[in-house]
């Protein structure tokens, strides 16, 4: 079967750069008006990229008012994008460490009624500081304990979604038979974490359950994606990184009996685009220029479990030193760790780095003409790096635009990238098998 390219939309309202918000190129609409969701939702869809995907954060940012914050919950927003597109798929972030299992359940379920089969969910665990104790918890549960609940979580939802198949509901007015309940069965779920009765109470959707689509790179992330992820995003800003990980991910899902076919790998790509390098590169330097180290400061801070960058010089090459033990770090492990072994094997300094994680926070940028940006896609594409990518304008909608209309062409050339959707649903964008209706999990005593 003959490979093919996938590119999601990852959607920032302004954009993906940290100071896009201030940018004059940048979309002029409130981060809460949905009016800005739905003009990229729908360049997206013309240039049939698979899904959008909205990215969620459990805390308010602690960025001094510096940077732009305030964006709208994920599956309400995409429930309205639903009714405004047509063919694009959904993807949105929930945290199995502060839902539930019913909710997210019905919430996703009603999400792929509405937009007849169209939903994905970025299944996270959420490495925020603080998350906690905006749900009532004192506590954090460390980085382990959080992939236990994960596994715990996704046999509670997996079951309420078989609990009512589709095929259950009759709506039969002659006779008189709404369904067939022979077919509606409670799960009694009874794990660790999590116990659930069922069944859920929205009938099986158009694809039976969402995408599941999953972004850890630690050791229990890959191990929870090899088992469960349809698609991953993740974060690589060199090829040979990216590859390690491609080839790891699809040998663990092999050893799972599972089809490598059957996972997408997607890194996250964030270009700049010109009609000539200079003018490329002008995009970067421009946005680099309304930023502040303090920004870079604060999230930095964060991807490391709250450790303090201050007192770090900005303009020396790092040190190991400079970092804590990033195995040691309870928040995004993986990130940490990808951040400081960039860090010390260029030779970066702290603003070096800032400056670097302000444009795409550790994914891959690219700052070139279009048909310099194509070259790279298809380039990891080929080499096994990427089954597509997360696509990351650093600027909406100007580079957004610039990427539909610019670039998409040039991979539908080169025989690459689809030029018409084959299909209606989430699923079938990626190429995946229907989901199984039957119960596939034994329900936990």
């Amino acid at each position: 079967m003959t490979r093919e390219l996938h590119l999601n939309l990852f959607l920032m309202p302004r954009g993906h750069h940290e100071s896009a918000w201030r940018h004059p190129g940048s979309a002029p609409e409130s981060l809460t008006d949905l009016a800005l969701y739905a003009k990229a939702a729908r360049i997206a869809e013309d240039a049939k990229l698979d899904a959008v995907f909205l990215a969620d954060a459990l805390v308010a940012p602690a960025s001094g008012g510096l940077v732009a914050s305030g964006t709208l919950e994920p599956i309400t927003l995409l429930s309205a994008l639903a009714a405004v597109t047509e063919r694009i798929g959904l993807i949105g972030t929930a945290s199995t460490t502060y839902s539930l299992p019913y909710t997210l359940a019905r919430q996703f379920a009603t999400l792929d009624h509405l937009s007849n089969g169209r939903a994905g969910w970025n299944i996270v665990t959420s490495w925020a500081p603080q998350a906690g104790q905006n749900y009532g918890y004192d506590t954090e549960p460390g980085h382990a304990e959080r992939y236990r609940m994960a596994e715990d979580f996704m046999r509670a939802v997996d079951g309420l979604w078989r609990s009512w198949p589709a095929e259950a509901l009759l709506d039969d007015r002659a006779r008189g038979v709404w369904s067939d309940d022979s077919r509606i069965h409670p799960i009694n779920h009874r794990g660790p974490f999590h116990r659930t009765r069922g069944p859920l109470n929205v009938p099986g959707s158009p694809q039976a359950r969402p995408v599941y689509v999953q972004a850890g790179q630690s050791d229990d992330g890959r191990a929870f994606a090899s088992e469960w992820a349809e698609v991953i995003f993740t974060a690589h800003m060199a090829k040979d990184t990216a590859q390690a990980f491609y080839t790891d991910i699809k040998a663990r899902a092999a050893a799972r009996g599972r089809p490598p076919q059957d996972i997408a790998i997607l890194p996250g790509l964030s270009a700049a685009i010109g009609s000539t390098q200079g003018e490329a590169d002008r995009v970067f330097e421009e946005l680099d220029a309304l930023t502040a180290p303090e920004i870079g400061l604060t999230r930095l801070s964060a991807r490391f479990g709250g450790h303090d960058f201050t007192a770090v010089p900005l303009d020396r090459p790092l040190r190991a030193g400079d970092f804590p033990d990033p195995n040691q770090v309870e928040a995004s492990k993986s990130r940490a760790t990808g951040y400081a072994r960039t860090a010390l094997a260029e030779g970066l300094t702290l603003r070096q780095l800032l400056q670097r994680l302000a444009g795409a926070r550790g994914h891959l940028t690219v700052a070139g003409t279009p048909e310099r940006v194509a070259d790279v896609i298809q380039d990891w594409f080929d080499s096994r790096a990427a089954d597509g990518f997360n696509v990351m304008p650093p600027i909406i909608y100007q580079q957004l635009e610039l990427f539909a209309s610019e670039v998409v062409p040039i991979l539908q050339k080169r025989g690459l990238f689809r030029t018409e959707y084959r299909g209606r649903t989430l699923r079938e964008h990626f190429g995946l098998a229907p989901v199984e209706t039957e119960e596939r999990l034994t329900a936990t005593a």
